[in-house]
């Protein structure tokens, strides 16, 4: 190196994975708590599965899968259900919490858990909770790992979606249109607009914060 040259930094091309580790099934999935929290929600107002299925246009059998844990709801289904049954996203996803703050260390996340497709045949992708322990949050932070998928199942509810691509890349299909986000890339829509994301040509690691 000549005299007086600076020296150019490097970044490691594992750079994003070293920051957020990647989602592996270390701990029990918390599937089979949102499918439990579905149900128990439904039973304090009182409802039918008949009768949340007509709030909801979610058919009967698949609403029963999802409380019987067969059918692992994704995040847009589980919106929409948090509506209908005036409760709050956070209660469904990851529990009510208790605290006023959290730091979530990177070893420290809490349970995955799993989406599949309406009849539970795949899975979409799986994702981790950044602030359970926050008690009344309106937003929902999460670290989600997507599974590849050449046409990604479009969801439509309510509230607003942030998403940062952290490794990978993704297939964003937002409303007619199609995008391509690399490591970097960010977008931020409102959820009343169909959508949908998946891994593109592999699985693709983001971070999405989901808000009511």
């Amino acid at each position: 190196m000549e005299k007086g040259a600076k020296e150019v930094p490097t970044i490691s091309v594992d750079y994003f994975e070293n920051l957020t580790g990647s989602i592996r099934d270390t701990q029990a999935p918390a599937a089979e708590d949102v499918g439990a929290r579905i149900a128990a929600m439904r039973k304090e107002r009182g409802l039918s599965l008949e009768k949340l299925s007509e709030m909801t246009g979610f058919d009967v059998k698949t609403l029963s899968g999802i409380e019987e844990n067969t059918v692992q709801p994704q995040l847009g289904t589980i919106m929409r259900l948090s509506k209908a049954l005036d409760g709050a996203l956070s209660r469904l996803v990851s529990g009510q919490g208790t605290r006023t703050f959290e730091i979530t260390r990177r070893g420290e996340r809490k349970p995955v858990a799993r989406s599949t497709t309406a009849q539970g045949a795949k899975k979409l992708y799986t994702y981790q909770g950044l602030a359970a322990d926050v008690h009344g949050r309106n937003m929902e932070p999460l670290m989600v790992e997507l599974e590849a998928a050449e046409k990604p199942e479009v969801s439509v509810h309510d509230g607003e979606e942030f998403i940062f691509v952290l490794s990978g890349a993704a297939l964003l299909v937002i409303g007619e249109e199609s995008f391509t986000l690399e490591p970097g890339d960010s977008v931020y829509y409102l959820s009343t607009t169909p959508h949908a994301i998946a891994g593109c040509g592999g699985k693709a690691t983001i971070l999405a914060v989901l808000y009511e």
